[in-house]
């Protein structure tokens, strides 16, 4: 069973910068396209960031230029480095094997990101 164990949250303030990390157990990390989901209170959780087995990312228009998803295989390990954090960034973030933004295993405990001054 594939188990996921998200890190690296906390209180920042607006402009700051944060380095989340997901590792994953399980031997077909590698295979897999990553992804950074996040939830804010009363919203759907939404697929922020990806990257393909290959290494390619995208992301979705609000985190653009401020945020940048990374893996490391050998370590099966995926990162999400957030710079210029805003407000509207505050939620729980979560990372999840992902096929076309649809996520394959079971959720992990994610890490809190909160943005206030």
């Amino acid at each position: 069973q594939v188990q996921l164990v998200e890190s690296g949250g906390g209180l920042v303030q607006p402009g700051g910068s944060l380095r989340l990390s997901c590792a994953a157990s399980g031997s077909s990390f590698s295979r897999n396209a990553m992804g950074w989901y996040r939830q804010a209170p009363g919203k759907q959780r939404e697929l922020v960031a990806g990257i393909s087995s290959g290494g390619s990312p995208n992301y979705v228009d609000s985190v653009k230029g401020r945020f940048t998803i990374s893996r490391d295989n050998a370590k099966n390990t995926v990162y999400l480095q957030m710079n210029r954090l805003k407000p509207e960034d505050t939620a729980v973030y979560y990372c999840n094997a992902q096929r076309s933004g649809v996520p394959l295993i079971r959720w992990g405990q994610g890490t809190q990101v909160v943005v206030s001054s």
